[in-house]
């Protein structure tokens, strides 16, 4: 039987879904994947939890793929010469929670016929969805979760990033009939200690067991 897993993704790139999946994978002690890397100039997602989230690097999985072109995962793979074969993208197996972060948003491809939401639709684990609260939240956000149930993909909650704005979270959460799990605000400067403080106020740890 799998131990607890969630999948966190993105409304789109560079929503704070790295720095989200960080601040979670330290508070459960969970180990960290991140299937397909597509860009690793100047450092890697993974190499950005394994610094803000204080998790000892064993419980920092390789990645299954790690593209050295920073775009669209099927293109990078294009460009690089590499295949992406979907058995090298099962969940794995390791003790205790699991933390897998997607790529961009929902609807990014990592094949030319496979995108990550249908790839999320194969393992059947929660989601949770990372979100801005600037302007354009709303749409992108009923957009993501739309496209997650029409595949039947679990959605745990939203969690949102910025400042706050309680009428777009609130309507999100409404319509979208989904979770609001909690705000990240915007750290400056962001380091581990900083990460986790802000993550034990802003959410609530019983909400991802």
């Amino acid at each position: 039987m799998r131990g607890l897993t969630f999948v966190v993704t993105g409304t789109d790139t560079d929503v704070g879904k790295t720095v989200f999946a960080a601040a979670l994978a330290g508070a459960l002690g969970a180990n960290y994947w991140k299937p397909v890397q597509a860009g690793t100039d100047p450092r890697s997602d993974a190499q950005t939890v394994a610094t803000l989230s204080g998790l000892s690097p064993e419980k920092i999985v390789p990645e299954a793929y790690r593209l050295a072109t920073p775009c669209s995962p099927h293109r990078a793979a294009a460009i690089d010469g590499v295949t992406i074969e979907l058995d090298r993208l099962l969940l794995p197996h390791h003790a205790g929670p699991l933390v897998v972060e997607g790529a961009g948003g929902v609807l990014v491809p990592i094949t030319h016929d496979l995108l990550f939401a249908d790839l999320f639709a194969r393992w059947a684990v929660p989601v949770v969805l990372v979100a801005r609260t600037t302007l354009g939240t709303i749409n992108h956000s009923l957009l993501s979760i739309e496209a997650l149930r029409q595949r039947a993909v679990p959605v745990h909650g939203i969690a949102f990033i910025g400042e706050e704005q309680a009428d777009s979270e609130a309507t999100i959460a409404r319509i979208g009939g989904v979770r609001r799990l909690g705000r990240l605000p915007l750290i400056d400067p962001l380091d581990a200690p900083t990460l986790a403080a802000m993550f034990a106020a802003q959410f609530d740890l019983d909400d991802f067991r």
